[in-house]
């Protein structure tokens, strides 16, 4: 009995080092913030106090003063995006709805945040 303790000591040891080393080498996972006037500052926040450093945060703020309506969203969007995720924390819809399409055509999930956008790989969540 005392053998078996210990075998199963040493390998419950030898699980939580194997957990620790991958840890270690696991790369933090990209998260893309769109945000307007600030809008996604206390989720930003939130991420960096409780993550654990296993997100890398980049992200974009569309400060000015918008239209009601943009038939082109793409000038206030990077020609180009990379990320695990992408949160949207943007106010205006032209502008999420055009994000939205970006990422489904570069097959990166987006988080809507309160929006109604219909579009595949678009998460909305209920607010």
């Amino acid at each position: 009995m005392r053998c078996l303790k210990k075998s199963l000591k040493s390998s419950i040891s030898n699980e939580k080092l194997v957990m620790m080393k991958n840890e270690q080498t696991t790369k933090p996972q990209e998260i893309l913030v769109f945000q307007q006037n600030g809008s996604g500052e206390s989720k930003i926040q939130g991420i960096l106090k409780y993550g654990e450093n296993l997100f890398s945060i980049k992200t974009i703020s569309i400060d000015e003063n918008l239209p009601a309506v943009i038939d082109d969203a793409t000038q206030y969007l990077p020609n180009d995006i990379s990320a695990d995720v992408v949160l949207d924390y943007l106010k205006h819809p032209d502008i999420s709805y055009d994000l939205a399409i970006m990422c489904r055509d570069r097959n990166i999930p987006v988080v809507i945040s309160g929006k109604k956008v219909r579009v595949k790989g678009a998460l909305s969540p209920p607010t």
